[in-house]
């Protein structure tokens, strides 16, 4: 039995449970202990940061590697499209993703939920966010372009990493443009059975998600600041965000190797 380590929030473990669906792959979905010692997913991946899988006796971290693996280890049906040049494309779409839409959505959590900022201060960096969120959404409109998926006719690998952020941004009220290509696909996406369990898991998880607050203000819980997310605070002008949670120590960067 495939064994994930996961967060039903996490864009990155989202992604891994499409791609795990799409396969028709059936696994077990735990959640880490990240307020004790949990060997098991410790020992997948030392950065301890979800997602991590372990196959038999295989264990992969990083979002990225973990869908190559699968790719490589189940290829039937196949979730990258056929030339070299689609595939390049669906992968920088991935990265796209990873390392700058996600930074703006985590980046609005942390500044609603978590209240990192407050104020004026707030309004401005959610604004900023706003701003962004619409330019990363036209980007991918224009790359959509008037195909169904992001790979052609085949749902694949780029619409399962971009459907994870999009989805995150549409809950904080910046939906794709109402009529739009892009707000099409969404729907579409999101009626796909893989796609709706995961985000299903997550709306159900959200609970949960927002009692995190007390933990993270008493210092037991810290929020990974990653290197885009560290890149965001600091060019959108929330240094002081960091600073804050440096000196409360309720935020972490990665963990050392030992």
């Amino acid at each position: 039995m495939i064994v994930l380590y996961e967060h039903p929030l996490s864009p990155y473990a989202q992604k891994v449970k499409i791609a795990l669906g799409e396969k028709g792959l059936a696994f077990e979905a735990r959640m880490p202990d990240f307020f004790g010692a949990d060997e098991r997913f410790t020992a997948a991946n030392p950065r301890q940061e979800v997602p991590a899988l372990i196959d038999e006796d295989t264990a992969v971290f990083d979002s990225t590697v973990i869908l190559e693996y699968i790719e490589d280890r189940w290829p039937t049906p196949p979730l990258l499209p056929a030339t070299p040049a689609a595939r390049a494309r669906a992968r920088m779409l991935e990265d796209l993703c990873d390392t700058y839409y996600e930074a703006i959505v985590w980046a609005i959590f942390e500044i609603t939920i978590f209240q990192r900022a407050s104020g004026s201060h707030a309004e401005r960096l959610l604004a900023r966010a706003t701003e962004q969120i619409a330019g990363a959404n036209a980007y991918l409109e224009r790359q959509l372009g008037l195909d169904p998926w992001f790979g052609g006719a085949t749902f694949g690998w780029a619409d399962l990493s971009i459907v994870p952020v999009l989805n995150a941004a549409s809950l904080t009220g910046n939906t794709p443009a109402p009529g739009s290509r892009l707000a099409a696909w969404l729907d579409h996406a999101r009626a796909r059975p893989t796609v709706a369990a995961v985000l299903r898991a997550a709306e159900e998880s959200m609970p949960g998600f927002r009692m995190v607050n007390q933990f993270i203000e008493s210092g037991q819980f810290k929020r990974e600041y990653r290197d885009h997310r560290l890149e965001w605070m600091v060019r959108t002008g929330a240094i002081d965000v960091v600073m804050s949670g440096l000196e409360k120590q309720n935020i972490r960067f990665a963990h050392e190797l030992t």
